[in-house]
């Protein structure tokens, strides 16, 4: 819950902009209504059975004394002559649950918008603004109509049915990091330029430390030295070895070096960095498919898992990303960064509808407890604004 909190929060930009869009598609051409009409039907609330009336509990009997004790004899009070009045009349009886639940949806007014042709087009540009492409947002808007079409909904009542389906698109793709008796599981970590790989390969790491596993850390990106510097920092902390080289050397090299001594000391999971790389750089992506290859040499079924870091704020761009790291590296899993900030969000439901791949966690800042396994249900409400159940 803490972290759906924070989230929430960090992806502000993205839900107050569907919520202020909402609003301003319902405003047009809505109506108020009692908050009982329209939309989708209020769960029935079954009246209570009726208890029978509770009965008097006798006294109990006192202790026969051990001596006998004389009770004298109760004289009879004279009779009242005037009649005793009659209980005063309530003005009102207080209301049952069922009442008051009632009196309380009738208390306020909510304004209504019938769902058209008009209605469904202004929903389908809101979903693509918010960076969900337009088939995906085409998809959800038609899942949404359906059995609805030609009814009055509320703002409030849109949003709890597009978290349904945004949820109902990425259920099948939450999937946490797969864990494998082999030994040492070597994870590949790939994607461009400043998209958070090096920070991501950190928490990972000194999340698999606490959790007692064994954790091998490669920094391949020879070629930026800060890369390397923020991965001992991350290794110091977590207190897991990291394997470096000198600057400009074969990243291929050292990923080689560091699977032979992964093997040796028993490591369990090695995660190995990677200099970041645009993908329509072709040298780039050669060098990528050579570690691969290279690491294929010491253990044929390497990597067993090669994570592509995706940072949030390059919308619709992330895409193109999935496409061609996917050629190159065979990409198995996905890790989402920079959620706070400038990210819309949505690039995250087209990434579920349109590749399928496992979404192992995802990222709204630099503390180590802002990567988190990926929720569908949470993303999806605080995407569009909800408070979680």
């Amino acid at each position: 819950m803490a972290f759906f909190s924070k989230l929430k929060e960090r992806l502000f930009k993205s839900s107050s902009r569907i919520e202020q869009g909402l609003d301003a598609i319902v405003e047009e051409g809505g109506t108020e209504e009692p908050a009982e009409l329209g939309g989708e039907p209020e769960p029935s609330i079954p009246e209570p059975e009726p208890q029978p009336a509770p009965q008097p509990e006798l006294p109990e009997p006192a202790p026969l004394p051990e001596e006998p004790v004389t009770v004298p004899t109760p004289q009879p009070e004279p009779a009242d002559p005037t009649p005793a009045p009659p209980p005063p009349e309530t003005s009102a009886v207080k209301p049952g649950l069922l009442g008051r639940l009632l009196g309380r949806r009738e208390g306020k007014p909510v304004l209504r918008r019938t769902l058209d042709d008009d209605m469904l087009e202004q929903l389908e540009e809101l979903l693509i603004a918010s960076d969900m492409g337009v088939d995906t947002a085409m998809r959800v808007t038609a899942n949404l109509a359906e059995g609805r079409y030609g009814k009055k909904l509320s703002v409030e009542e849109i949003k709890r049915l597009l978290a349904q389906e945004i949820a109902r698109i990425m259920e099948p793709v939450a999937k946490p990091l797969p864990l494998y008796p082999k030994k040492p599981q070597v994870v590949l970590v790939v994607g461009v330029n400043g998209s958070g790989k090096t920070t991501t390969i950190g928490k990972l790491a000194s999340q698999f430390k606490a959790s007692g596993k064994k954790v091998v850390i490669a920094a391949g990106d020879t070629f930026r030295a800060a890369a390397v510097e923020q991965l001992q920092v991350w290794g110091d902390r977590a207190g897991v070895p990291v394997l470096t080289a000198p600057e400009g050397s074969d990243p291929a090299s050292l990923a080689f070096d560091a699977m032979t001594r992964a093997q040796e000391e028993g490591a369990d999971l090695l995660l190995i960095d990677t200099a970041g790389r645009l993908q329509n750089r072709a040298d780039l992506m050669e060098e990528l498919a050579k570690i691969v290859r290279v690491i294929r040499k010491k253990d044929e079924t390497a990597p067993h898992n090669t994570l592509l870091v995706l940072d949030a704020t390059t919308g619709q761009n992330a895409l193109n990303q999935v496409e061609t790291f996917k050629k190159i590296s065979d990409v198995s899993g996905l890790v989402m960064t920079k959620l706070d900030g400038t990210a819309k969000g949505g690039v995250l439901v087209a990434l579920a509808d349109r590749f399928g791949l496992p979404i192992h966690a995802i990222g709204v800042g630099e503390q180590i407890d802002d990567l988190a396994p990926f929720d569908p249900e949470e993303f999806a409400a605080a995407l569009v604004g909800l408070d979680a159940n």
